[in-house]
């Protein structure tokens, strides 16, 4: 009886793939948290050295947290019906959880580390007892007992960075986080139990897929946030509006970059993979590389447009020229995960904005922004002209396909 009772959790085969609405509220807190995390990057501007990469290393930690909190989340909603209301409390809580630790980021590192580290705490160890206990002896709730086990292992090193010493800060939230992302790499393995073989959960592949599209939406629209507000917010003169002008086209063809063909297939890709969650565990890792790479861009946008013809610093060109970069090497990755092949047109990309990058760092930052934008034009005309004449290609990922002989998903 309870076995059938916690089955009544799990996502059935013909559930929506569309995010709920519940799913998209979600979304509001990590929409505020993108915006703190873009702060933070640009306050690091005019920082050099060890000063830059410990700040750089301290935003990319926070980060990573927040991320790890989403694509949690995101796989819950996956496994699990969201209509159900133990699930809808699980996610309303995950977002109050997650708004704390979005106010309180632009802070994290110093004083209010403590609020940051029990909110984040908080969803890695309470939640997933809530979702054992509500599964009841169904077979599942060994994976919750996993997932609480190991936050608890890391909850100690977390709780001695948090109330430590500012200085040790840092490196005890790095072991902890990594102990985190270890964890899901392993499957949570435990004496006994063994590990849980992610890549054979049963899950709802085009829902995944679905948010992972959406989470990329919303860091291109806090790019689109910045653009707006770092505009408005001081005095105009022509050379700002052209880098506000030159900003939103480098957006826009971010935008079409992403889905033309393998982005948009993507939801078809995971609905067709033998095993999807193995394709959408190495999914996640590509998009948080798109994620952040976008929200890197989005500083560049604000460092231009603050100051387009400003004394040429080399750091600027980690936001104005890296955080592009980055976003064709996730394409890429992305490319090949939906059609088993790296894409010409990208690498073309990513080969040019690596060889100009040295010559840009002795030029105004609104040089390099345009160049920004003429490299992903150059990408986007050799998308469209590579597929003129071609039929609509059929996604084909190489990742996800169930070997012969090997069981079933597990239930």
């Amino acid at each position: 009886m309870s076995t059938r009772h916690g089955a009544d959790l799990l996502r059935p085969p013909d559930s929506a793939g569309r995010a709920t609405f519940l799913e998209l509220f979600f979304d509001l807190a990590f929409v505020v948290a993108l915006t703190r995390v873009s702060q933070r990057f640009v306050e690091l501007n005019g920082d050099a050295g060890w000063a830059l990469v410990a700040g750089l290393g301290r935003t990319l930690l926070l980060f990573l947290a927040l991320w790890l909190i989403w694509s949690h989340t995101t796989w819950i909603t996956s496994r699990y019906e969201p209509e159900r209301s133990v699930i809808q409390a699980v996610v309303v809580g995950t977002m109050f959880a997650g708004l704390v630790m979005a106010v309180t980021l632009p802070r994290a590192m110093e004083e209010r580390a403590v609020p940051f580290v029990v909110a984040y705490l908080l969803v890695m160890v309470v939640r997933p007892m809530v979702i054992a206990a509500a599964l009841r002896g169904h077979p599942r709730r060994l994976v919750a007992f996993r997932l609480s086990a190991w936050a608890v292992l890391s909850a100690p090193i977390w709780l001695v960075g948090a109330f430590g010493p500012e200085r040790l800060r840092l490196p005890l939230w790095a072991v902890a986080l990594g102990v985190d992302y270890l964890a899901w790499f392993l499957g949570w393995p435990l004496p006994r139990l063994g590990a849980a073989a992610v890549a054979h959960w049963r899950i709802a592949g085009t829902h995944l897929a679905d948010r992972y599209q959406q989470m990329f939406l919303i860091a291109l629209g806090e790019s689109i946030l910045v653009i707006g507000v770092v505009f408005s917010g001081r005095y105009y003169s022509p050379e700002r509006a052209a880098a506000f002008t030159v900003a939103f086209v480098t957006s826009a063809l971010i935008w079409r970059i992403y889905f033309h063909r393998a982005g948009l297939l993507l939801t078809e890709a995971l609905g067709r993979a033998d095993q999807p969650a193995s394709l959408g565990r190495v999914s996640e890792r590509t998009h948080l590389l798109i994620v952040l790479s976008v929200l890197l861009t989005s500083v560049g946008y604000e460092l231009v447009i603050d100051d387009p013809f400003g004394e040429p610093r080399p750091e600027w060109l980690l936001f104005v020229v890296g955080g592009p970069a980055l976003f064709l090497v996730g394409r890429l990755r992305l490319e090949y995960e939906v059609f088993g092949r790296f894409s010409r047109s990208r690498t073309i990309g990513l080969v040019v904005l690596l060889l100009v990058a040295p010559a840009l760092t002795r030029l105004p930052p609104m040089v390099g922004l345009c160049v920004v934008a003429g490299v992903l034009t150059l990408v986007a005309v050799l998308d469209a002209w590579g597929s003129r004449n071609d039929a609509p290609e059929a996604p084909a990922p190489p990742i996800g396909r169930k070997p012969p002989g090997r069981p079933d998903l597990e239930a």
